[in-house]
């Protein structure tokens, strides 16, 4: 076992991560990034359709109407004080990456262009507004490659490849992380005075998703493990359009660039839930409504998925009624969304701009997750108390700007800018703090973790359990939620547990390059958060955002305007699996806009 030191560990390569390395580093902290991905690898690399910034290059636009489209957006869960931050930083954050070299597109004067997004408006919610920032629709890769090569520059050291497994944590704070190098199978100790955690979310708990195999919650669940809370669990975001039974995202770029959702008579049905902003609703109104529609037998040919449709003729039209004086041509749509159109022509053999794209909703986003504050420092109750020396920034991490439901291009926002604080924080922090010692022989329970996986001598594989999660998350934990559905997933989930512990095999015992041992860890981690959203899903009884329960349609602000936070009610996990979560409703939602601004004030949300 080797054993590394650093002032400050970097958990996770993606946008956060690195903005967080980069601002470290700046700060004179020495930094190490540990990814178990390359880092352009990461799953920033995956956002497509811009990032969000009241910049005004089309149009007059404001910091506080983004703010306000944010908690409105989040369906008045969201922390405002957080909210005003990520809307102001953002227009800085951006004018900063392109400052960097990142290739934003432009418009005829040179400045970077804009298109349209879901619950962007301006004049609080008066009309839609361009706020996506955009290189074409790879706005996350082009991130991904600039801060990455601005992490090279300032000399931050990568350790990639590298898949953490445990938080270390000694006298109450945060001293460092413990990783199994994938090439080799050695587990190595990463000693720091802070350690932040970047490690994106766990779309992979549902069966269709837009995320990749990779993001499997491990940073979640690892701080869930150590008596780390996890922040409203329950909010979790189906993006509505994603490519039918494969969950590989269209970017909401497509709308915001005119392309139109169509069921089986051909009607834009979007004007039927959203009349006054149709197509550019916030995303869960608009997954709930292609849901609704399908149940009313409105799905394509019967089945579940309807069109989203952006030829040319068909956005000309549309426009035209609009009373709007642009017009777009095929060249256009080629232009600002070649990957979109690559991935349809590739992967279902249709041309975007000749035929329309079979859509369903698909699990995309974690709202909840560690709990931080706007300084990405990790909060452990609801007094917000800080654990010294760590913090979490990105999907992973829950300083709830996204309340119940995120804003579009608010994810590539929040990475850049609450990574960006947290890199300031701890390079503030390392300075004054002392290296805490490590536990004694702080890779044990690592190691016995692994050892008992390997070891198994069960007659369940991984992949097994993995389906079975998926699919009954898919079915009870989904777009729409009841208590008996619900409950039948806290069961079906233990028992999964159960045989996960109890029941499990894997064919490689090797170590070099161990996918299957690697997996099987991860599922571990998938379960632990699938069990937390459930229970945390059963809790809540009301629906506000993407918490869609139907024995409780209305919103309940006077009982539920506050955060969840689920804690392991057991700090060890028995032989068995069993795992109970107890849950606490006392973190109160911060309005302070709403306290200086009537507008803000949690109300009917109107599209």
């Amino acid at each position: 076992m080797q054993t590394h030191q650093f002032d400050a560990i970097i958990v996770g390569a993606g946008g956060a991560g690195l903005m967080a390395a980069l601002y470290a580093s700046k700060g004179g902290a020495n930094v190490a990034v540990v990814s178990k991905l390359y880092p352009t690898r990461s799953h920033t690399g995956t956002a497509q359709g811009g990032i969000g910034a009241a910049l005004g290059n089309h149009e007059e636009d404001s910091p506080l109407w983004h703010a306000y489209d944010t908690v409105k957006g989040g369906d008045y869960l969201a922390d405002q004080n957080a909210a005003k931050v990520l809307a102001e930083e953002a227009i800085d954050a951006v004018i900063e990456l392109e400052h960097m070299g990142l290739p934003f597109d432009r418009t005829p004067e040179g400045r970077i262009s804009q298109r349209r997004f879901g619950g962007h408006t301006s004049n609080f919610g008066e009309k839609p507004v361009r706020r996506a920032c955009h290189a074409a629709d790879r706005t996350g890769h082009m991130i991904l490659q600039t801060l990455y090569q601005q992490c090279i520059k300032h000399e931050v050291k990568f350790f990639d490849e590298f898949h953490v497994v445990d938080l270390l944590v000694n006298n109450g704070a945060a001293c460092g992380v413990v990783a199994v190098q994938l090439g080799t199978g050695e587990l190595h100790v990463f000693h720091g005075k802070a350690v932040l955690f970047a490690t994106g979310g766990w779309g992979k708990v549902w069966q269709v998703t837009s995320n990749a195999h990779s993001l499997t919650g491990d940073g979640a669940a690892i701080a869930f493990r150590r008596g780390i809370p996890m922040q409203d669990m329950e909010f979790f975001q189906f993006h509505p359009t994603g490519i039918y039974k494969m969950g590989i995202l269209i970017t909401e770029g497509v709308r915001g660039e005119g392309g139109v959702l169509i069921n089986r008579h051909g009607e834009r049905f979007m004007e039927k839930y959203a009349p006054r902003i149709k197509d550019l609703a916030s995303r869960d109104v608009i997954s709930r409504s292609i849901y609704l529609e399908i149940r009313d037998g409105n799905g394509i040919g019967g089945k579940d998925y309807v069109y989203l449709d952006v030829r040319p003729e068909t956005v000309n039209r549309y426009l035209a009624e609009a009373g709007e004086s642009r017009r777009v041509t095929a060249a256009d749509i080629e232009k600002k969304l070649p990957d979109i159109l690559d991935f349809c022509r590739v992967y279902l053999g249709i041309d975007p701009v000749k035929e329309p794209m079979p859509i369903q909703p698909t699990a995309h986003y974690a709202m909840g997750g560690i709990p931080t504050n706007v300084d990405a420092e990790v909060v452990i109750d609801e007094n917000w108390t800080v654990m010294p020396g760590l913090y979490a920034a990105g999907e992973c991490a829950c300083v709830s700007c996204h309340g119940a439901n995120r804003l579009g291009t608010n994810s590539l926002v929040d990475l850049v800018v609450f990574g960006r604080r947290g890199g300031m924080a701890i390079a503030e922090f390392v300075k004054h703090a002392d290296f805490v010692p490590l536990p004694a022989n702080p890779a044990a329970e690592a190691e016995a973790a692994l050892k008992r996986i390997r070891q198994s001598k069960g007659k369940t594989r991984p992949y097994e359990l993995r389906q079975q999660m998926q699919k009954v998350m898919m079915d009870y934990v989904g777009v729409f939620r009841e208590a008996s559905g619900i409950n039948t997933a806290i069961a079906a989930v233990n028992e999964l547990r159960h045989r996960y512990h109890t029941d499990l095999v894997i064919d490689d015992a090797g170590h070099k390059f161990n996918t299957d041992l690697m997996e099987a860890w991860e599922l571990g981690c998938l379960l632990d958060l699938a069990l937390i959203t459930a229970y945390s899903a059963a809790a809540r009884t009301e629906s506000r955002g993407a918490h869609s329960r139907e024995d409780y349609q209305q919103r309940d602000d006077a009982n539920w305007l506050v955060h969840t936070l689920a804690f392991p009610k057991d700090f060890t996990i028995s032989s068995t699996g069993e795992l109970h979560v107890d849950l606490n409703f006392n973190k109160k939602v911060d309005l302070s806009l709403a306290e200086v601004d009537p507008r803000f004030a949690p109300k009917e949300r109107v599209y």
